[in-house]
This record gives structure tokens, sequence and C-alpha cells, in this order.
């Protein structure tokens, strides 16, 4: 929520007139309200004695009390409404001085005072909790973790299931590691203390310096151009809509994920973007970007999302409305796709691809952990560290998702079994008449419906294409 809005109104909130700027005051205006009200909630749950970690306090008041340290002119709610102004030619002077003059006194009247009630209630609450436990310390805590696990993977798994899945995958991903780490002359050592080796190697780290995030920015565009290129033979249908990277804004950077994708607009006004972190250059490693490239735009995201908001006869709810083990699930797919397309052929683009699998399969173990199999904050931290190979600061951020978003972190992996799964079953049935572009138009065409949806959506198209061939 809180720095929700703040993304919201920067990187959402269009302002192409003198309409869209006052309709920008008139949310600047109601944030004093809105936070009030989010306010009832969290003593709503207090109340029940449902309370976050301690951690996650420490870390939302540092983030809000950053946010309002600076003042409103610097302010990136006021500095992206200054910049946006600005590109309308056709604005009188006096209606931009009276808009951003507006714009000033709401910051310091209703914006910061919100963030300081919600600062003042936090600060209260830091005294009452000390410990970081997963939702098995709260009222009906195994319950509800149970419940969403099945939420979030549309499935009926359990989270004994879920866990047992991830450990005999962790395995798996370390066997084939451990082939393509001899084949580069490492063939010993851990697996953390092997990717530390490469990690370090000059050839994959970019420049500390704002010439070498703007390159980071260019090279994963070029990425993404590249597969866009070559992909018909594996596609029938394309997204209308174009993507771009940009970077997250630095105002948040700090608690944000390495990346992110998000959708085109509705109204066809923006193509989808893909968000890269660049709090910290040494996290972006080049052996890793193909991968993620692919993840969050193509074939992942932007294909998913954006062939969805292309078809007409699809309902508005099915483009809107998506599940973790559907979007992430396909996204997953689509790394190991890239690869039998021949995309990844570098022996250290495919680590790199391992690596976020190994990711992936690593949070089936962590988050059941932490929720089910009551793991504490640096057990969690210490597994993942010795089994991805990852930056600390880079999993630290993953792990402390994982506590706040109990069971969303057991769908990736979930998802991704299931489509290959569903993919070699009709392979199996319908032998030489597989089409895989006929696979993806069914994944792809619709919606994000359930696991259990898609199996029958597949399981339909395999019974229908039989009987065409009989």
């Amino acid at each position: 929520m809180f720095n929700k809005l703040p993304e919201f109104l920067v990187e959402l909130h269009q302002i192409n007139s003198i309409k869209e700027a006052d309709y920008y005051l008139s949310r600047l205006s109601e944030v004093d309200r809105k936070f009030s009200q989010v306010l009832d909630g969290l003593r709503i749950r207090e109340q029940k004695k449902i309370l976050p970690p301690r951690f996650v306090i420490d870390r939302v008041l540092k983030e809000m009390q950053g946010f309002i340290d600076v003042p409103a002119q610097e302010n990136i709610l006021y500095t992206s409404l200054e910049e946006r102004l600005s590109a309308l030619e056709t604005l009188p002077d006096h209606e931009r001085t009276r808009i951003l003059d507006r714009g000033k006194i709401l910051i310091e009247t209703e914006v910061y005072p919100a963030y300081v009630s919600l600062i003042a209630y936090y600060r209260e609450l830091q005294l009452k909790v000390t410990g970081s436990h997963g939702v098995w310390a709260l009222p009906e805590g195994d319950e509800f973790y149970a419940y969403q696990a099945r939420v979030h993977t549309t499935t009926n798994l359990t989270p004994d299931e879920l866990h047992d899945t991830g450990l005999k995958e962790v395995t798996r991903i370390e066997e084939e590691m451990n082939t393509i780490f001899a084949s580069i002359g490492l063939d010993s050592g851990s697996i953390k203390f092997r990717f530390s080796a490469i990690n370090s190697d000059p050839r994959f780290i970019y420049e500390d310096s704002d010439k070498g995030r703007e390159q980071i920015i260019r090279d994963y565009q070029l990425i993404i151009n590249e597969i866009n290129e070559g992909i018909d033979d594996y596609f029938n249908l394309k997204p209308t809509a174009g993507v771009e990277v940009r970077r997250i804004a630095e105002f948040k950077e700090q608690g944000a994920p390495k990346a992110y994708y998000m959708p085109p607009a509705i109204d066809g006004s923006r193509g989808g973007v893909f968000y890269v972190n660049l709090r910290d250059v040494n996290e972006t490693k080049k052996f890793s970007m193909r991968t993620l490239a692919y993840h969050e735009a193509v074939p992942g995201h932007h294909f998913q999302e954006g062939i969805a908001q292309d078809l007409e006869e699809l309902p508005t709810f099915l483009k809107a409305v998506s599940n973790t083990a559907y979007s992430d699930g396909w996204a997953l797919y689509t790394e190991q796709l890239a690869k039998e397309m021949g995309f990844q052929d570098d022996p250290y683009d495919e680590l790199g691809r391992l690596q976020d699998e190994m990711l992936r399969a690593v949070r089936l173990v962590v988050d059941t952990g932490i929720h089910h199999k009551r793991w504490g904050r640096k057990e969690a931290i210490e597994y993942m560290v010795e089994k991805t190979g990852m930056a600390r600061t880079e999993v630290t951020t993953e792990v402390e998702r994982y506590f706040v978003m109990p069971g969303q972190a057991v769908a990736y992996k979930t998802g991704m079994l299931k489509i290959l799964e569903l993919r070699e079953r009709a392979r199996q049935e319908l032998g030489n008449k597989f089409d895989i572009r006929e696979f993806h138009d069914v994944v792809l065409t619709n919606g994000a419906v359930p696991l259990m949806v898609l199996e029958q959506l597949i399981d339909q198209w395999i019974v229908n294409k039989k009987g065409l061939e009989s």
C-alpha cells in the first residue's frame, strides 16, 4: 500500500490534459482519507492478534520515513507531475503554475500527514512485536496456510506434498548444474561457492555507474527483440502491443523484487513494460539476463497478458484477473521453452536459467518451510543462499516477501510442472500430429484460468484433435 499508491500515480496515472491533471490532484486530496481507512483495517487485525513480522515493521517505517523526508517539491509525486506537465506543449503557463502549486500544497497537507499517521501507528506496533514468524504463529495459522496453498496453486496439493516436490526438484536441478559446472572447469565445491566464482568474473558484471545501468536496459531490450524475431515456429499468435524495458523507480527499489512486468494499458495507450531493479548492478549478472527477459517479457508474461488483451471474445475478467500458478507457471515454462528454441546455448546462460529454475524449486521448500514447518527467517535465507548461489541481499528480499505473502511462492513451479505435464500428455496422445503452436494457442487464448481448468481445456483439445483425425 505504502509504495503502491505512489507507483500508481507516477507510473500509471496518465496526464495528457488539464482534466487529467486535475484528476491527479483529486487523488492526492484523498490520500489522507484512504490511509485512515487502511489504519482502521490494521487496528482490526491487531485486535485479532494478526500481526506482521518485526522485520516488516522495521522496513516499512524506513521506507515511509524516507518518502516524506524530502521537501514536497523534491518528492516523486511532485517531480513526476512537473515532468509530465512539461511535456504538454499547449498547456498555458497559468494552468501549469496552478496545478503545480496545488500539487505541492496537497503533498504537504494531505499526503505527508497521511504517512505521518501510519508511521506513528507502526512505531507503536514496533514496541509490541518482537519476533518474525510464519503464519503458523497466527490464530488458525496452519489452516490458513493450507488454504492459501490451494488458492495460489489452484490445486488441492498439501503443504507437505509441495515441500517434497520442491526437495526433489532441488536435487534434480543441482545435478544438472553440476554437469555444466564441470564442463567449464568448476567441478568441486558447493553451488554457492561455484556461483560465487562466476558472479565475481568481470565478464559478467556491469560498470557501477549511470552508464552501466543504461547499458543494462539496452541489453535487455536487445535480448527481447532477438527472441521476438525468431519465435514463429512456436507461436501462431503474438501480442499487438510492444514491450519496453524500464528501471524500477529509485524511491521503491530497495524493497522491490529483481524485476516485474506491467501489462499494456487496456485502451492501447501504453505497451507492456518490463521493469528491472538497478539498485545494485552486481545483482544483474549477464549470464542471467536472458532467462529473466524471457520470463518477464517475450515469450513470458508479455505474451500471456498481451495476447489475452487482444482477444475480443475473451471476457474482461479473464484478462484483468490473474493467478500466479497460471501466469508465472507460464512464464517459468517459457524459460525452458527458450532453451528448447535454441536461445540458451551458452553454458553460462544455461547456468543462469537453471539458477532461476532452482530459485522456483527452492521457493517450494522455503515457503512451506517458513509457514508449515516453522523455519525462521535466518534459516530460510541460509538455505536459499546455499542452494541458489544468489546474492544475500537479493535472497533477503525474496525471503521477506514469502513471509508477507504466504503460499504465493509455491505457485510458480507448480504451474510450470503442470504445463510441462500437459504438454507431454498431448505429445504422447497425439504423436506426430502434435503441434506445439496449437498447444500454446490453447494455453494462451482462454485467459488466466485455474490449473485444474487448464487441464480440462488441454484434455478436450486432445479429444477434439483426435476426432478430427479419425
